[in-house]
C-alpha cells in the first residue's frame, strides 16, 4: 500500500480519544448484567420508520410514493466514504464514481441535477452538480437515517428533484429532550484495502430543567491509495494506446494499486436548541472538509495552437497528479410549533453556506470554486379541509458561484430560486390518495452575459396525484401520475471550455428551454406471515430533455454539447424477503432484488450542431451530427442481487452479493461495460451493558471475489476501476 498523498493537519489520534472517551463509562459495566436489562438496541423495522421528507406524517410502507429507508443496523453495515455508495444497494438506486472521494445518488437512472440531496430538507450547498468530480458534503457515517424518495420529488423540493431525492437526517439541531441526560454513540475501524482509520464521536444532552438539549459530533477519516485486482486501465482503454502507438499497461501502467486515490476527511458539528411543550427553536454550525486525489487524470495544457487546427504539432506540458481540497462551513436556524389555530404545525429552517474548492496539478492551484448559497424553507401542516389533510410550504434559496482560472469552464453566476407548494391526503374506505402542486420561479444571472448568452428566467410547475388501495391487510396496490418540470442549470446553459474532470470540451447551450417529465407507475406491496414482497414498473416520458451529447469530435479532447430532445425512460424494480427458520439454530433470512431502466432519446435521423470550441482569442468551428434517437449514455445496468441473514443471541451475520449486467445498450460513441459480481459479507457481535449501552465489535468484507469492476456510470470506468478485496473492522460504543 502506498503512503498517503494529503498532509495531517488534524491527527487521526484526536479523533480517536475523543471516541474512547465517549464509550469510557461502558468499561465499567458488569458483563454478567447484561442478560438482566432489556436490550434497547433491537434491529430496526425499516418499513415502520417515520419519514421525514414529507410534511405529512407516515412510513415508508403507508406513503402513496415509492420511498427507501436506511437506519439502524442496516445504515451501519451500508455506511462508506460516501453518499452514492452508502444508499446503491436499495433497489433502483446505484452511484457515480469518481474514486472514492466521490459517489453520487443515482436514483432509478437519474443523476446530477435531477437528483436533489438534503440534509434534512435544505439542499447540502455544495457544487456537486457543477461536475463529477465534486463530492457531495454530507457525511454518512454522522446519519441517523436516509431516505431516498424514488420518481419525481419536484413537488417537495423543486425542479432538482426530477429524478428523486436523497434525504439525510443527521439530528444535528434537536427537537425533542433525549431520554438520558447524556447519549450517544462512538466508532472506530480500519480498513485494509487502502489502510482505512476512522474515528467518530457524537453525543446528545438535555440540561437538568429538560428545556435546554444540545449535540455534537465529529469524524476523522484517512485513506491511502487503494487496491485494485489488475492494472487500472481497462483493456479497451490498452487497446486505443496500442493504436495510438503509445507503450501499453503491461510496461508502465499502474497495477495492484490506484495512484492518487487516497482521502481524507473532517467533518463535526455543534448544535443547540431549546424545547418547549409544544415547539423548538435551535441553532447549529457544521464543517466538512475533505481531501482527495482524482485517480487517473494529470491536466495538460496546450503550448502552442495553429488557427489550420494541425493537433500533430500541439505541444503539451503534463503537470502532476489532480487532487481537491474542499471545504464548507454551515449555519444553521430550524423552529417549530405545534397546535396553532388552523394548523397543526409550523417548521420554519434557513441555512447558510460558504463552500470553497481548490483543484491543485501538483503543488500549483488550478481552478477554484466558490459557492455562497441561502436557502429557507417554511412549512405549515393545515387541519382537515373538506377531508383533506394537508400542508402548505414555500422554499427560497439564492446561490452567488464562481470559478476562477485557466480552467474554469464555467461562467460565474448568480441564481434564485422560489418556489410555493401544496401537498394533501385523504382516506375514502380502502383507498388513500395524495394530490399535490408546486409553482417555481427560477432566474439565472451571469457574469459574461453578453459574451456567453443572455440572463434566463425559467417558471415551472409541477403536478402529483397518487393512490394507493389496501386491498387487503395483507395487499396493497399504488399508482401515481405525475407532471414534473425542471429549469436548466447554469453548466447546461453556459458551459463554455475544457472540463478538464472528464478529459473532455463541454459547450453549454444558452437556448435551452424547461423540460418535462410525465411519469406512470404501479407498485405492489405483500406481506404475510414470514414473507414480504414489493415491486414496482414505471414509465417517463420527457419533453426537451436535456443531456450532455457526444459530437464525436476530438479537440484537445472529446467535445461534448448540452442538447434537448425528446426522451423516455422505462424501468422495473423488486425486492422479497422470507424469514425462513427461526428456532434454536437462530433467525434466518433471505433477501433478493433486482432493478432495470432502460433511457432513450425517442427521435429520428440527425440534427446538425454550429460548435465553436474557444482556444484563448481565437476559435475552432465545427459542424456536428447528432442522432435524435438511440440509448442515452452512462444509463446504470441491471442488477440482481441476493442476501442470507443470520442473528443468534449476541450475534448477527449476513453474506450477499450483486451480479451487475453488461451494459451494451450505449449512446452513440459511448463503449460497453462488462458485468461484474460483487460480494461482501458483514459479522458483529453485540454486548448490552447494565449502564442501558451497549458494545458492538464488526468485521466487514467487500468484494471478496476481488473481481475487476468498473462501474458504467463512470467517466472513469477505463482508469479506476472500483477497489479489491477488502475487511474493515472495529468497535461501536452506544451510550
Amino acid at each position: 500500500m502506498s503512503s498517503r498523498t494529503f498532509p495531517r493537519p488534524l491527527p487521526l489520534s484526536i479523533a480517536l480519544a475523543a471516541a474512547l472517551m465517549a464509550g469510557s463509562p461502558l468499561l465499567h459495566a458488569a458483563p454478567d448484567a447484561a442478560a438482566d436489562q432489556e436490550h434497547e438496541h433491537e434491529p430496526v423495522d425499516l418499513n415502520a420508520v417515520q419519514v421525514r421528507a414529507t410534511p405529512l406524517a407516515g412510513t415508508a410502507e403507508d406513503l402513496t410514493r415509492p420511498v427507501e429507508v436506511l437506519a439502524g443496523e442496516k445504515l451501519d453495515e451500508a455506511k462508506a466514504n460516501s453518499l452514492g455508495e452508502t444508499v446503491s444497494k436499495l433497489p433502483g438506486v446505484q452511484s457515480t464514481y469518481f474514486g472514492p472521494g466521490v459517489g453520487r445518488p443515482i436514483v432509478r437512472g437519474f443523476d446530477g441535477a435531477r437528483v436533489q440531496v438534503l440534509s434534512d430538507g435544505l439542499g447540502a450547498g455544495d457544487v456537486s452538480t457543477v461536475s463529477v468530480d465534486h463530492a457531495v458534503t454530507i457525511e454518512p457515517f454522522l446519519a441517523n437515517q436516509i431516505e431516498v424518495l424514488k420518481g419525481p420529488a419536484t413537488l417537495l423540493y423543486g425542479s432538482g428533484a426530477i429524478g428523486g431525492a436523497v434525504n439525510v437526517i443527521d439530528g444535528r439541531i434537536p427537537e425533542a429532550a433525549t431520554e438520558r441526560p447524556l447519549e450517544g454513540r462512538a466508532e472506530l475501524r480500519a480498513g485494509t484495502v487502502n489502510d482505512e482509520k476512522t474515528g467518530m464521536v457524537r453525543l446528545d444532552g438535555t440540561s437538568a430543567g429538560g428545556n435546554l438539549v444540545f449535540h455534537f459530533d465529529a469524524l476523522h477519516r484517512e485513506t491511502g491509495d487503494y487496491d485494485i485486482p489488475g492494472f487500472a486501465e481497462s483493456e479497451h482503454a490498452h487497446e486505443d494506446e496500442e493504436h495510438d502507438g503509445e507503450e501499453g499497461h503491461e510496461e508502465e501502467g499502474a497495477h495492484g494499486t490506484l495512484p492518487n486515490s487516497a482521502v481524507r476527511t473532517d467533518a463535526g458539528a455543534l448544535g443547540v436548541s431549546w424545547v418547549g411543550e409544544r415547539g423548538f427553536l435551535g441553532v447549529g454550525v457544521s464543517l466538512f472538509n475533505t481531501r482527495y486525489g482524482v485517480p487517473g487524470h494529470s491536466h495538460e495544457h496546450e503550448e502552442d495552437h495553429d488557427d489550420d487546427h494541425d493537433h500533430d504539432e500541439e505541444e503539451h506540458e503534463e503537470e502532476g497528479p489532480v487532487r481537491i481540497v474542499m471545504d464548507q462551513r454551515r449555519t444553521e436556524l430550524r423552529g417549530g410549533l405545534d397546535d396553532i389555530g388552523p394548523f397543526v404545525s409550523l417548521r420554519g429552517k434557513i441555512a447558510h453556506t460558504d463552500y470553497t474548492h481548490t483543484e491543485y496539478e501538483g503543488d500549483e492551484v488550478g481552478t477554484v470554486f466558490d459557492n455562497d448559497s441561502t436557502e429557507a424553507r417554511l412549512e405549515l401542516v393545515h387541519r382537515p379541509l373538506m377531508g383533506w389533510d394537508g400542508a402548505i410550504g414555500l422554499q427560497w434559496a439564492e446561490r452567488d458561484f464562481q470559478a476562477i482560472g485557466e480552467e474554469a469552464f464555467v461562467p460565474a453566476s448568480q441564481s434564485r430560486d422560489a418556489g410555493l407548494f401544496w401537498i394533501g391526503q385523504r382516506e375514502f374506505g380502502a383507498l388513500k390518495f395524495e394530490l399535490g402542486a408546486r409553482h417555481d420561479r427560477n432566474r439565472i444571472d451571469i457574469d459574461e452575459a453578453e459574451a456567453i448568452g443572455p440572463d434566463r428566467d425559467f417558471n415551472t410547475t409541477s403536478l402529483s396525484a397518487s393512490m394507493r388501495w389496501n386491498v387487503s391487510p395483507d395487499f396493497h396496490l399504488s399508482f401515481g401520475l405525475d407532471r414534473a418540470q425542471r429549469a436548466p442549470t447554469a453548466e447546461e446553459l453556459y458551459s463554455n471550455g475544457l472540463h478538464v474532470a472528464t478529459a473532455s470540451v463541454e459547450l453549454g447551450n444558452p437556448d435551452l428551454d424547461v423540460e418535462t417529465a410525465n411519469r406512470a407507475e404501479l407498485g405492489l406491496h405483500w406481506h404475510r406471515g414470514p414473507f414480504r414482497l414489493g415491486a414496482s414498473i414505471y414509465h417517463a416520458r420527457f419533453d426537451d430533455f436535456i443531456y450532455l451529447a457526444d459530437t464525436g469530435i476530438d479537440d484537445g479532447g472529446p467535445v461534448r454539447v448540452w442538447a434537448q430532445d425528446d426522451a423516455r425512460f422505462n424501468g422495473a424494480e423488486a425486492e422479497g424477503s422470507w424469514n425462513f427458520a427461526d428456532n434454536a439454530s437462530g433467525s434466518w433470512d433471505l433477501r433478493v432484488f433486482g432493478d432495470v431502466v432502460r433511457g432513450e432519446l425517442s427521435g429520428s435521423g440527425t440534427r446538425d450542431f454550429d460548435i465553436s470550441v474557444p482556444h484563448g482569442d481565437h476559435t475552432h468551428d465545427y459542424t456536428a451530427a447528432l442522432a435524435r434517437g438511440g440509448n442515452l449514455p452512462r444509463i446504470a445496468p441491471a442488477r440482481v442481487g441476493g442476501e442470507l441473514r443470520w442473528a443468534m443471541g449476541a450475534w448477527r451475520a449476513s453474506l450477499g452479493a450483486t451480479r451487475y449486467a453488461e451494459q451494451d445498450d450505449v449512446a452513440e460513441n459511448e463503449e460497453s461495460t462488462p458485468g461484474y459480481t460483487l460480494v461482501d459479507a458483514h459479522l458483529a457481535w453485540h454486548m448490552d451493558t447494565a449502564s442501558g449501552g451497549a458494545w458492538e465489535v464488526f468485521v466487514d468484507g467487500t468484494n471478496l471475489l476481488d473481481e475487476e469492476a468498473r462501474a458504467h456510470t463512470s467517466f472513469l470506468k477505463d482508469l479506476a476501476p472500483l477497489p479489491g478485496r477488502g475487511i474493515a473492522f472495529g468497535v461501536r460504543a452506544f451510550f
